[in-house]
């Protein structure tokens, strides 16, 4: 096995994050590949890697806790591309796969990554690479976000639709039968109606909270993807059900954030606090959800929106697109391509 398995490769890795993870990324022609490469673990995959996207999770623990990682680091989550070698008998060599690997590991930054069963499973028939590698993070997230909670019939409200996440919760959603309104700004509602939305609210010339208060809907489920104004929680018992779910997936690792965000769990409503369940989501890798949403791709009820592309050695400009908040859908690396 390992006289097939070169011992260098290519990955865009940091050594600090100072002035920020896009001004830091350096190319690395002769990185080494991770330590289990040619000593596979068990249930763990050695796969090349064609494809990565960035989340926000990359640079944002990375900026906020660099002491975790051990240094070069090499970013990223996503990832598609073809098995080298697996301890998993369901896979073999040569089969192409997509999934995410586990912080802090990250590692998708680079020609090669070694996965864990969970966050690796086999890409559909029909579906590219570039596309299944956008699932990792953001179409995971939405995936259990949604699935569990709502059924057909349902009333869902996407918070921040034309993002990475926004984009794959609004097919998802449809796709279990939902009636789905999503806010995004007037420039990509367009967007967000072609993948399914139901309604959409233009967050820069309405006021957000004041119009689904107006509207009278109650919905099952608000989803918030960007938690930008927490009174869209404070002031949902007029517009999500009494039991119905508040579930968020944004915020930024810091003690500002924690203190902020534990008031919202904490404050009584009694003394104006919130009256809704509140849920804050973290993605956690699993073979069954990444195959009903590999099942959804095959089927043509949900796809990647992928806005802009970057080679592997422009992978700080495709973070810096990606901290501006202005990404529509997912950007895509090409690493070791197909």
């Amino acid at each position: 096995m390992a006289a097939s398995i070169p011992s260098t490769m290519r990955a865009s890795q940091w050594t600090t994050t100072k002035g920020g993870l896009d001004k830091t990324l350096t190319l690395n022609p002769s990185a080494p590949l991770p330590k289990t490469a040619h000593a596979l673990p068990p249930d763990h995959t050695l796969v090349k890697v064609a494809y990565t996207t960035p989340n926000p999770i990359d640079y944002k623990l990375a900026e906020v806790l660099p002491f975790i990682f051990s240094k070069p680091a090499t970013p990223c989550l996503d990832f598609s591309g073809t098995i080298l070698a697996t301890t998993l008998p369901h896979l073999k060599p040569g089969e192409l796969v997509f999934g995410k690997t586990e912080p802090p590991a990250f590692g998708a930054l680079g020609e090669y990554v070694v996965v864990a069963k969970a966050g690796c499973v086999p890409v559909p028939n029909g579906v590219s690479l570039k596309q299944a590698a956008c699932v990792g993070v953001a179409g995971l997230t939405s995936y259990q976000c949604l699935a569990p909670h709502v059924k057909a019939g349902d009333k869902v409200l996407i918070n921040g639709g034309s993002g990475g996440t926004g984009t794959f919760a609004i097919q998802i959603a449809k796709a279990l039968g939902c009636y789905v309104t999503a806010t995004c700004s007037g420039a990509n509602a367009e967007l967000c109606r072609s993948l399914g939305a139901d309604e959409v609210i233009d967050y820069r010339v309405e006021d957000v909270v004041g119009t689904l208060k107006r509207s009278g809907r109650q919905y099952d489920l608000i989803y918030d993807t960007v938690f930008a104004a927490p009174a869209l929680y404070w002031e949902c018992h007029h517009y999500l059900k009494a039991e119905g779910k508040f579930i968020t997936i944004a915020g930024t690792p810091s003690v500002g954030f924690l203190v902020e965000f534990l008031k919202l769990f904490l404050w009584p409503a009694v003394l104006g606090g919130g009256q809704r369940k509140l849920a804050f989501h973290t993605a956690a890798s699993s073979a069954v959800d990444y195959e009903a949403i590999a099942k959804m791709m095959a089927e043509g009820k949900v796809k990647a929106v992928v806005e802009k592309e970057f080679g592997l050695e422009r992978a700080g400009e495709a973070f810096a697109h990606l901290k501006s908040g202005r990404t529509k859908g997912k950007i895509v690396i090409e690493v070791a391509g197909e």
